[in-house]
């Protein structure tokens, strides 16, 4: 296992965080801009969870939780780091952040097509519900 600090993100790190995920994530979305990345962190400091390992960003989720529901977004470890436990680390932390404001169930976004992130949501104990759809419509 290697040396790992798991921390929330500041708003200066937005530029890093989106160099991150385009290394790391699949997909990508509408709020993937400085802007979208630094208004999450303003209005909600405790969602964007950051892993590290000498110093630099190896992980990522956001754990957001907005009153209601406890939604699990862009979970993302560098392909160099990946099997070492890093995004289970990731979890626990979103999972207990969870728990601490009294959500009940954690929601994943996953893609369709991303089979790897599939299989490894379900074997954090994550599971699909096939009768759900997302439905979006886009503002900008």
């Amino acid at each position: 296992m290697i040396d790992l600090h798991i921390r929330t993100a500041g708003t200066a790190e937005a530029e890093t965080v989106l160099r991150f995920w385009q290394e790391a994530a699949e997909g990508t979305s509408i709020t993937d801009d400085v802007d979208g990345v630094t208004r999450l962190i303003a209005r909600d400091p405790d969602a964007l969870i950051l892993a590290e390992s000498d110093g630099r960003v190896v992980g990522t989720v956001i754990a957001g939780y907005d009153g209601w529901r406890c939604s699990l977004y862009r979970l993302a470890v560098l392909p160099s780091h990946r099997r070492q436990g890093i995004g289970a680390a990731l979890l626990e932390a979103a999972e207990k952040r969870f728990r601490a404001v009294g959500g009940r169930r954690g929601d994943a976004m996953v893609l369709e097509a991303n089979g790897r992130a599939q299989q490894a949501w379900a074997a954090a104990g994550y599971h699909r519900e096939d009768h759900w759809r997302r439905w979006v419509k886009p503002f900008a």
